[in-house]
């Protein structure tokens, strides 16, 4: 039996911190060595970090990826074991994403990516080139200074495979997985029985399965052992990645690292039968007839044998595993509080600052708080040194003194204040009080009334006017202007806490101020801007109100947090307005909108690429039956009116955590202008052609609603004094924005 051990591993890198890169990659290496490896796979751009974006541009990046590898080489790290690390490598003037092969302190190959990822979250193609020639190498003239340490001047470099005294070994990276014509496929054709694969892939709700299927199928189809390797963590930005490095042979999982961990280095091992691919391959006819006419790849020879024929040294050959999935809720409570503590420990800051109103959004992000708190104490009581260095050091423990359990955690780095006004109920001030008391928060409850009301005065003063809340006869401007004076002076008082409560408690440091705007209200606009969803970081701006709802429910029995229970059963309410004993104000109200339709209407917008057209088009078949053809295009033009409305606002949105799809974030995600002509003139006269055929083919069962607003109702709706769409007037000024969604 030709057994091989291999290992492949979660690595929690970050962009251009080649100090503590380096110093994971050599202990995966360790690691791996310790456990009888004799072939290691590292994540893609592992030495740099996946996410440095414009700094991929600097020769400084390119220069440092190097000496790296010169320090990986001029040790005895890769004496008797293949690493396949990844870095930046520029070649004939052009830069390139690569994989370097090393193996007793040479280089035996370069391979550059020849698929790159460039939509979505990704812009691969802004900084590096694929190659696009295919099945061929070059040479590559090496650094002077590697050169005198490996003795090579130069290496070969392309779409090239390794081929062993016993085995083939060969490079996929990332995105060449999910591509229609992967690069495996051909390989395996080519006889490669070891294919590694390098990522860089980030989280997102229910996406571990689609993975997973890519990597079973291929193998499955063709036979084969696949690696896969992952960053895991929070690189710098607004993604994290979701790890989950793994062994894939003949379309079993045998090896499955950790989703979502604290770990900074998770080093996955398994023994594969080479023998077992071989087999495998050669009782499947048709993989036999199209690898006897398959292309050649290049080969570079290596005189070096992986496996041990005579003797279980290595030990027997992995079996099969059942493959680990989170559900939804689980993976809102780990990714996200994942993301939060690599965060906090690596912005210095000493704590967070959550304005905490008792609804489903800011609860969802205190009980994601609480589950990191959660996470990091089970991360100490497993030994985990770096995560002890990190605790002392932000909470200021001893280290003879560290947290009991979370609570006492959560006291010292979770700091929340609830923030009411006459428009707040009891209800909602009890719900932020128990949970805060629950999770272990640090809570203060403060009266925002004196300052909203010398706010008013001093506009009173200067014209001579007091405006007035709707309900009590004011216009739609003055309702507005009410609700975002409170919505904006609790920002100023978040932040002016956040500054200062470490000085009043005589510790050093400062809070990061926590967001809880949700996904769908960034996509309906249905926040105000510079308001509580102005903060630092937002933990759950990616996430859907569905999914949060779902998770509340789940943290109540799950994380121990009982009085999630009642925050998710109340109606959703910004409680911005006065409360009548006629009148409440609610946000699916509030937006014209429930939060189920705005999913819909975000999936089919993003996902599914869909304008005004094809969305009535799309949903006239979906509600047919539920809703006429006049009552559809009335929700369709009313959401494209207030997003255009508000798309202003996505310039300015908090850093979230990326966890869905149809996120609206502006920044690398979701690019689109922001200045929009809001009555979509041509697409919406298009609607209602479309809406005259129906109508004129319907059945005459069939009796038209005519309750549902006119779309230039809602517009005057949102218009200014000026008689122009509120857009117009906030896409320049922040006069025109709607109402807050959270207090």
């Amino acid at each position: 039996m030709r057994l091989v051990k291999v290992a492949t591993c979660n690595l929690n890198q970050w962009a251009m911190d080649f100090d503590g890169n380096l110093s994971r990659i050599k202990a995966s290496i360790e690691k791996a060595q310790q456990e009888g490896a004799v072939f290691r796979v590292g994540p893609e751009l592992e030495v740099t970090g996946y996410g440095c974006e414009d700094h991929f541009l600097e020769q400084d990046t390119l220069t440092h990826g190097w000496e790296c590898l010169a320090e990986i080489l001029s040790s005895d790290l890769t004496q008797g074991i293949v690493c396949d690390i990844g870095l930046p490598v520029e070649q004939g003037g052009v830069r390139y994403n690569c994989r370097a092969f090393c193996l007793n302190g040479k280089i035996l190959l370069i391979r550059p990516k020849k698929y790159l990822a460039n939509d979505g979250n990704y812009r691969e193609l802004r900084w590096f080139s694929a190659w696009k020639h295919h099945h061929q190498t070059v040479e590559l003239q090496l650094p002077g200074f590697i050169t005198r340490i490996t003795s090579q001047k130069f290496v070969p470099f392309g779409d090239a495979y390794l081929a062993f005294n016993d085995t083939a070994i060969a490079a996929e990276t990332c995105e060449e997985l999910f591509t229609p014509a992967s690069p495996h496929i051909d390989l395996a054709l080519n006889g490669v029985e070891i294919i590694a694969n390098g990522s860089g892939s980030h989280h997102q709700l229910r996406k571990l399965n689609t993975r997973l299927d890519l990597m079973r199928s291929g193998t499955g189809r063709s036979g084969g052992v696949y690696m896969y390797a992952n960053q895991q963590g929070c690189d710098g930005g607004r993604l994290y990645y979701d790890g989950c490095a793994c062994v894939v042979v003949n379309g079993d999982v045998v090896a499955q690292g950790s989703q979502f961990s604290l770990q900074d280095v998770e080093v996955i091992t398994a023994v594969v039968d080479l023998d077992a691919v071989s087999s495998y391959r050669g009782a499947i006819s048709s993989l036999r007839e199209q690898a006897s006419q398959q292309s050649l790849i290049p080969r570079v020879n290596v005189g070096f044998t992986l496996s041990q024929p005579d003797n279980y040294s290595s030990g027997f050959p992995s079996l099969p595993i059942a493959v680990r999935y989170h559900v939804p809720q689980e993976e809102i409570a780990l990714g996200p509080a994942c993301w939060l503590w690599d965060y906090l420990r690596r912005s210095g800051a000493t704590g967070f600052l959550l304005p905490l109103s008792g609804g489903a959004d800011s609860s969802s992000v205190a009980a994601i708080v609480g589950s990191m708190c959660q996470q990091v104490v089970k991360a100490l009581e497993e030994g985990n040194e770096q995560v002890k260095l990190d605790v002392a050091r932000i909470a200021h423990y001893e280290k003879a003194s560290l947290p009991k359990d979370s609570q006492d955690l959560a006291k010292r780095i979770l700091h929340t204040v609830y923030m009411g006004s006459e428009n707040s109920s009891e209800d909602t001030r009890t719900r932020s009080s128990n949970l805060a008391k629950q999770i272990g928060a640090s809570h203060l409850d403060v009266k925002i009334d004196t300052v909203v009301s010398s706010l008013v005065l001093l506009f009173s003063s200067l014209t001579g006017k007091t405006p007035h809340y709707k309900v009590d006869g004011g216009s739609t401007a003055e309702n507005l202007a009410l609700q975002n004076i409170q919505a904006r002076v609790r920002m100023v008082i978040a932040y002016m806490l956040a500054t200062l409560l470490p000085w009043v408690r005589s510790k050093p440091g400062f809070f990061l101020v926590l967001g809880s705007a949700n996904v769908d209200e960034g996509l309906r606009g249905y926040l105000t801007k510079y308001d509580c969803s102005s903060a630092d970081i937002n933990p759950i701006g990616g996430i859907s109100k569905q999914d949060l709802r779902a998770f509340l429910r789940w943290g109540a029995e799950n994380l121990g947090y009982s009085a999630l229970e009642e925050i998710e059963a109340a109606p959703p309410t910004a409680e911005l307005e006065p409360i009548r004993k006629n009148y409440t104000q609610l946000d699916e109200v509030d937006m014209g909108m429930t939060y189920e339709e705005l999913s819909l209407y975000g999936r089919l917008r993003k996902i599914f690429q869909c304008g005004p057209v094809s969305m009535f088009q799309h949903l006239c078949h979906r509600w047919h039956g539920r809703l006429t053809p006049t009552e559809v295009a009335t929700k369709v033009k009313d959401f494209f009116c207030y997003y255009s409305i508000n798309r202003h606002k996505m310039t300015t949105l908090t850093p979230s955590y990326h966890a869905e799809n149809y996120s609206p974030e502006d920044n690398r995600f979701d690019h689109r202008q922001f200045l929009y002509n809001t009555w979509w003139p041509w697409q919406f006269r298009k609607v209602d052609e479309e809406v005259k055929k129906m109508e004129q083919q319907k059945p005459p069962s069939i009796i038209m609603s005519t309750d549902e607003p006119t779309h230039a109702e809602i517009a005057t709706k949102h218009a200014t004094g000026l008689g122009v769409p509120a857009a117009a007037a906030g896409n320049v000024s922040t006069a025109g924005v709607t109402l807050s969604g959270k207090a």
